[in-house]
């Protein structure tokens, strides 16, 4: 089964909400929802019973993506808009900060995308219990040889 139009639609929710700004306020939550979408997905098109493994896999993925198209998108945004405003906020309060303006943002922009996969990876995990309804199989008994198997009487 290919996990990978599930995780693209699932970080798709997760990149773009996630970079937008006033709408990035609940990042974890887009994070969740987009593994949890993804996990769904994935479990809707699955012709057997997907374990939590296979959701947390989904959900790791939509993370992946999402966490590219965070970086793509909300580095640049931040470092036009932002990047001044927070270098000039750090004047105003005297505070000396080992990295610069710019270079802060892109490494806290980092250590985001690598939460966002860690929330989606949840989100997957979540998707399973909720969506999969599939009971488990009951494997058939193996098939008795011809003549007779173990355990069989001569009669």
């Amino acid at each position: 089964m290919n996990k990978l139009k599930p995780a693209v639609l699932g970080g798709l929710v997760v990149g773009i909400l996630s970079a937008i700004p006033f709408v990035n306020y609940c990042c974890c939550l887009w994070a969740i929802g987009g593994g949890l979408l993804a996990g769904m997905l994935y479990i809707k098109a699955a012709p057997v019973r997907i374990t939590t493994g296979d959701g947390a896999v989904v959900g790791a993925l939509a993370g992946v993506v999402g966490g590219a198209i965070y970086l793509i998108v909300a580095i640049p945004i931040a470092l036009l808009w932002g990047a001044a405003a927070m270098e000039q906020a750090f004047r105003n309060s005297g505070m000396r900060m080992p990295l610069s303006g710019p270079l802060m943002i892109i490494v806290g922009s980092l250590f985001g995308a690598v939460c966002l996969i860690g929330l989606s990876t949840v989100g997957g995990l979540i998707a399973v219990p909720i969506f999969e309804k599939r009971k488990d199989a009951v494997a058939p008994p193996p098939p008795v040889a011809p003549g007779g198997g173990p355990g069989s009487y001569p009669g």
